[in-house]
């Protein structure tokens, strides 16, 4: 820094002082610049709150934010492209409904109902990644560019008007004090510190009316939120309405088929059976047989098996492992499901809630409450 900028600094934190201890009166500028200051202040908040409520309405779930936002800083971290997507509830109940319909099989009427309704919210969900990239794009995209560029000039004009404020106060209270206060500031010196202090002002002041004067374009992107709002909405109510007419065709068609009886089955799995070995009579022995108090006979016991328990008991020496205590099934890309019992070989832990590991030759990623450790990292 040179003599000229490090007397400036000096000058502005001499000015700063007194005006905030010594009580000295600084340029008062007028009621109308105030005002506008005002409104940018305002503004500037609103644009930030604006942005991360916008954020939580399209994805309400704060874990799921945080999980995804995880995993793409791990992903970037790799130099991987592919980035998670916010899971739907739409599209997570759907996946589920069409599982259990498919389950039921095709002779069910229900089944068939949950299979469709499972398609539905699916679709449902593809609606709702829609309406996430259109607010993003026509929304929330010139919002971020009005807080990182317009907003952000703005308050560099008013922050570099301030510091010029204060040296043309402090040039001019040293001026006013006089050769007998010791002053050396010249008429030129002090011309030149106004000079820059109005040019500050007038940059400061025309940015600013630029940017609140830009209302046509603000409401246009408030517009475009709705409509897509609007649309989001429509799509929703015709894929729902159809959804609700075919149900009901289904529901008629399940209420015209005629109730079949049913008759259950006799147990076969256990029963009495002849032996040459039974009892034939009162010349027969004690232990010919089996003996039930004075009569005998023998019981066959079909399709019982006894199981045998087996578990095979990796080696785990030498390496980090857990143990699953439940079933996990893998949601979203990059996560790894597993069966209770399976043997996981552990790779980090990336939060607090969250392993990485492998199973079978298989990475991702799956939920520390759901294993045991075995070995720990």
């Amino acid at each position: 820094m040179s003599f000229a900028g490090l007397k400036k600094q000096f000058n502005k934190a001499n000015q700063y002082m007194s005006e905030k201890i010594g009580g000295a009166k600084g340029t008062e500028l007028d009621d109308d610049f105030v005002e506008m200051e005002r409104r940018i202040d305002v503004l500037g908040k609103l644009v930030d709150d604006l942005i991360a409520k916008t954020h939580e309405f399209l994805q309400p779930n704060p874990a799921s934010r945080a999980k995804m936002s995880t995993r793409n800083a791990i992903s970037k971290m790799r130099g991987q492209e592919q980035r998670m997507l916010y899971p739907q509830p739409e599209g997570t109940l759907g996946d589920h409904m069409h599982k259990h319909g498919s389950d039921l099989g095709v002779e069910s009427v229900f089944g068939a109902c949950l299979v469709e309704a499972g398609e539905s919210f699916k679709h449902l969900a593809e609606i709702k990644y829609n309406l996430e990239d259109n607010v993003k794009q026509n929304f929330l995209e010139p919002l971020n560019q009005l807080q990182n560029k317009d907003l952000k000039e703005v308050n560099h004009h008013r922050k570099k008007l301030s510091g010029r404020r204060l040296d043309f106060d402090c040039k001019k209270r040293k001026k006013d004090k006089g050769a007998a206060g010791g002053s050396n500031v010249t008429e030129e010196e002090l011309r030149v510190a106004e000079d820059k202090f109005e040019e500050s002002k007038n940059l400061a002041e025309n940015a600013m009316h630029n940017v609140l004067e830009n209302e046509v374009e603000y409401i246009s992107q408030l517009q475009a939120f709705i409509e897509a709002e609007v649309d989001y909405h429509r799509q929703a109510l015709n894929a729902l309405q159809s959804l609700l007419e075919s149900l009901d065709e289904k529901r008629n068609e399940a209420a015209s088929r005629p109730r079949s009886e049913h008759i259950p089955r006799r147990v076969g799995s256990v029963r009495r059976s002849e032996s040459p070995n039974s009892y034939d009579g009162p010349n027969d022995g004690p232990n010919d047989g089996y003996d039930m108090g004075g009569k005998s006979g023998s019981y066959a016991f079909n399709n019982i098996q006894t199981p045998s328990y087996h578990q095979s008991v990796p080696d785990t020496k030498k390496k980090p492992t857990v143990r699953a205590l439940y079933d996990f099934v893998a949601e979203n890309d990059g996560e790894l499901g597993f069966q209770e019992g399976d043997m996981i070989d552990l790779i980090s832990q990336v939060d607090e809630n969250w392993y990485e590991g492998s199973l079978h030759g298989q990475a991702g990623f799956f939920p520390i409450n759901y294993v045991e450790v075995v070995n720990p990292l």
